[in-house]
């Protein structure tokens, strides 16, 4: 006897899963990026940079940079496996943004825009990964489904000549 193995219909809930799962590991990967940016100018000790004197979790702004630059490389590792739909990528994912959270609440006083922002950022990405569940997501790893299950085909319209 042979078995015929078919592949599960995809929904829209799945293409709906998927997208946001990529949505979180993009913007994970562009908040690693900015991370990286914010650690090396932090480094460098640019005069971007405000200091703020009597404030309690006051370090160095080296240090400072040197955390986020950190942080900045992880993420960037952790949105590649994100973008491989691994299950190890997501809870990093989740662990990753909320310690970019906390680091740009502790620094706060040094840069306070671009602080806020980041924390938002990551804030959508915690809500992206955890709101997903792993059997909706697509293996994107998968060979691609044959053209008859992603789109009809595009027909133009032939007018008057």
């Amino acid at each position: 006897m042979t078995a015929t193995h078919t592949r599960p219909a995809h929904t829209a809930k799945q293409e709906w899963a998927t997208g946001l799962a990529a949505f979180g590991a993009v913007m994970l990967f562009l908040v690693g990026l900015l991370d990286i940016f914010r650690g090396i100018m932090a480094i460098a000790e640019d005069d971007i940079f405000v200091t703020t004197r009597n404030y309690v979790f006051e370090f160095d702004l080296t240090g400072w940079g040197w955390v986020h630059l950190a942080l900045g490389v992880v993420a960037v590792i952790v949105s590649i496996g994100l973008l491989q739909t691994a299950t190890w990528a997501r809870v990093s994912g989740v662990v990753i943004a909320g310690l970019v959270i906390i680091a740009n609440f502790l620094s706060l006083p040094y840069y306070p825009v671009w602080s806020v922002v980041m924390i938002a950022l990551s804030g959508f990405i915690i809500w992206a990964l955890c709101v997903v569940q792993r059997d909706n997501l697509f293996d994107l790893s998968e060979e691609q489904r044959p053209m008859s299950d992603q789109r009809p085909p595009v027909s133009t319209p032939h007018g008057p000549a």
